[in-house]
């Protein structure tokens, strides 16, 4: 009987172990998700929340991977400041750094620092839209490096880090799409190819 009874109380442990195990791997999962034109656009009909390029009243337009201009009205719903976007799974550009933090906050969500980017997108093997192949494309559609930068946590001083390369970007360019690329820019920031990430 105490064999009995100890084999019982073995199985017993050998479950909850299983179960802790379950458990913690669920707890500590992350998943970093490209924010669409369509979820930006919840927050701000739900906040009335306005924009940094909506307060100045322009913004950059990235031309080609060389070449940019500031362009009056260019903003999240008309990131070029004159069309519409025609598809609202794409994702939200001309938004900054201080734009990122608004919306989450109010989604609960952070944005990962610039390590937590490049370890978090290994499991992505979806198609990388970069070399002017294709468009922006919608965020549930392509690998989230290339397609537009996104926002990092890290910064050097008031400049906040870039990551992962947009569709302007090449190895032979902007190198965009690999770790060792350093792009800063101000925390008021916005461009037709820069958007977010958030972890949940």
């Amino acid at each position: 009987m105490y064999f009995i009874k100890q084999f019982k109380n073995l199985h017993k442990l050998i479950a909850f172990i299983a179960l802790s195990i379950v458990f913690s791997c669920k707890k500590n999962h992350q998943d970093l998700s490209p924010i669409s034109y369509a979820q930006f656009e919840t927050f701000v009909e739900q906040t009335g929340y306005k924009t940094d390029a909506e307060k100045y009243g322009w913004s950059i337009v990235q031309v080609n991977v060389y070449d940019f201009k500031k362009v009056d009205g260019a903003y999240w719903k008309k990131p070029d400041g004159i069309n519409n976007i025609n598809s609202k799974d794409l994702p939200v550009t001309q938004v900054s750094y201080n734009d990122a933090i608004a919306y989450c906050k109010w989604s609960g969500t952070r944005l990962p620092n610039y390590d937590e980017y490049w370890e978090l997108i290994k499991t992505d093997k979806r198609v990388v839209v970069s070399e002017n192949e294709l468009p922006i494309s919608p965020v549930n559609e392509v690998n989230i490096l290339g397609n537009v930068w996104d926002i990092t946590e890290t910064k050097r001083g008031d400049l906040v880090r870039l990551a992962g390369g947009s569709l302007f970007c090449s190895k032979t360019t902007c190198h965009g799409t690999v770790k060792q690329r350093e792009l800063f820019v101000d925390k008021e920031t916005g461009n037709i190819h820069i958007g977010f990430s958030v972890i949940k």
